[in-house]
């Protein structure tokens, strides 16, 4: 799994991933802060930026495509 900043591509298993600007936003969030755990306000203060006004939601529809990107089965993750 590599998140390359610069280019914005992300590779999972050496193949590109299909991603959308936010997606990968969230992903390289991710990477650069390992281990971390963040409520939905700080992924969206973080990510988003502090002018979003949608719902908190959104972050877990954001997340739950990810998964369904990364994971071989997404209803059990393996990290």
């Amino acid at each position: 799994f590599v998140v390359d900043p610069n280019a914005r591509v992300v590779r999972l298993r050496g193949e590109p991933l299909d991603v959308t600007a936010r997606e990968f936003d969230l992903l390289a969030h991710f990477v650069r802060h390992p281990g971390r755990v963040f409520s939905r306000s700080q992924l969206l203060a973080q990510v988003w930026g502090t002018g979003f006004e949608g719902y908190e939601h959104t972050v877990n529809s954001h997340i739950n495509r990810l998964r369904a990107k990364v994971e071989r089965d997404a209803a059990r993750p393996t990290n």
